[in-house]
């Protein structure tokens, strides 16, 4: 409460959240929007039913189900944002030389990222067209030919750069990173109707049914809610875990107090990579979607990309498996390692800590420290990447089990909860950032009294 209050007494902060909140309305506004023309008849039930466009519907914050202007959400700026951080890492001698020139290479990097977010949203969006006119179950209504084609990707495109720009305004002058509040607005907006959905399944059909029925309708729901609550409860563990490598100063006094050397350590996430490499491998998943945009994705041609269906089975003569969740899974363990290792750079760590007089006690400093981080990295990394699986994963068991008896709708949401609860944990850091300066400023108005 005492949090809260001083968050309320806080006016710079009230600030940011209220034009953060007013942002996000004007998103929610637009994603209401169908681009003109467009009748998404069935859209909305084909997304539900766990195909390759239901991850790009999440990260747009449900705005694809409505086809509206805001359709590309922001999926093809992440893509864009990983492919040029990706080249950076010495594949692109260019790029690497910008990402060492400080700020004015990170403004060329974004730069460049804005313009392949062009090219990329341009093949995504034609992708997407063919893609749900192919599908049988939903009806556009497209007539005009080519040049409708072409008017309803510069629709969809202009609405990828109106996200963008809101998102930097949030970033700038809200609260919290405004890509991720967009995509966290999205996805905790969709979460009321689906608890709603499933009352109605689990307990307002069986109004008037035989008491046993009601009964297990009732313990259905509070097991569904229950499920998601340990989701909820697993991901914030996962994110919150980290091993922590004790550091210490050649600098320092040996009359320093244990209590001081213990506050010296060097954290590394259990999850350092984040959501990252899931995103990332959902978009190469659903780059056969955009391949088979350009043919007939019914033909016996086109059959062989199902093969890359997480929430289908491939069948292979007399046998079937599921080898685009198979595939899924590979990427997204690839892509944490790489993501971490990404993030946290082993050989510039141990260049720093020689820099600065610092050590691990027992390690010697330089090629030994090196390996020393690499080594608790992977393995720490190796637990982040299991759990990570475990929770992408998820929605596409259940849709495969059947658990929910078809109605994919129910089913419950891990890629969505790990960003959810890394946002909340990433606005209550710049929380507590915001409130700590504020309590500075005061101790330095009083004078240090």
């Amino acid at each position: 409460m005492k949090k809260i209050a001083s968050i309320l007494t806080n006016k710079e902060i009230m600030n940011r959240i209220l034009f953060t909140v007013l942002i996000l309305f004007i998103f929610r506004i637009g994603a209401q929007i169908t681009v003109p023309g467009v009748n998404p008849e069935g859209l909305e039930e084909y997304l539900n039913s766990g195909s390759a466009l239901s991850l790009m519907n999440m990260l747009g914050g449900g705005t694809l189900q409505t086809f509206s202007i805001f359709a590309l959400g922001v999926s093809p700026y992440i893509t864009a944002q990983i492919i040029v951080q990706l080249l950076s890492t010495d594949v692109l001698p260019a790029l690497s030389e910008l990402r060492r020139q400080g700020q004015y290479g990170r403004k060329k990097m974004e730069y460049a990222t804005r313009y392949l977010t062009l090219l990329l949203g341009a093949v995504q969006a034609y992708g997407i067209i063919k893609t749900i006119e192919n599908t049988p179950e939903v009806s556009l209504n497209l007539q005009g030919g080519w040049l409708t084609y072409l008017y309803i990707i510069i629709v969809m495109l202009a609405g990828t750069m109106i996200v963008m720009w809101l998102g930097d305004q949030i970033s700038v002058k809200g609260i919290g990173n405004g890509i991720s509040m967009i995509i966290f607005a999205g996805i905790v907006c969709s979460l009321p109707n689906q608890f709603a959905h499933a009352f109605t399944t689990y307990i307002s059909t069986t109004a008037g049914s035989p008491e046993n029925l009601v009964i297990a309708g009732v313990f259905k729901f509070i097991l569904y809610v229950l499920a998601y609550l340990v989701i909820i409860s697993f991901v914030t563990f996962i994110e919150l875990s980290q091993r922590k490598i004790p550091i210490q100063n050649s600098g320092k006094s040996g009359g320093q107090s244990q209590g001081m050397s213990k506050a010296s350590f060097l954290p590394i996430k259990i999850n350092s990579a984040g959501v990252i490499p899931v995103i990332f491998a959902s978009s190469l998943m659903m780059a056969p979607s955009v391949i088979a945009a350009f043919i007939d994705s019914n033909s016996s041609n086109a059959y062989w990309l199902k093969i890359f269906s997480t929430s289908e089975m491939y069948n292979m003569g007399s046998w079937s498996m599921p080898w685009g969740l198979l595939i899924y899974i590979v990427l997204t363990v690839a892509f944490t390692f790489f993501y971490a290792n990404l993030q946290i750079d082993p050989q510039q760590m141990a260049e720093n800590f020689q820099k600065n007089g610092s050590y691990i006690p027992g390690i010697k400093p330089g090629i030994e420290t090196e390996r020393y981080i690499r080594r608790v990295l992977n393995r720490v990394t190796c637990i982040g990447a299991i759990a990570l699986v475990i929770i992408a994963s998820l929605p596409s068991i259940l849709t495969l089990s059947g658990v929910f008896g078809g109605d994919n709708s129910l089913v419950l949401g891990g890629t969505g909860m790990i960003i959810v609860v890394g946002v909340c944990l990433e606005l209550n850091n710049q929380i507590d950032g915001l409130l700590a300066g504020k309590s500075f400023d005061e101790v330095v108005a009083s004078g240090g009294r």
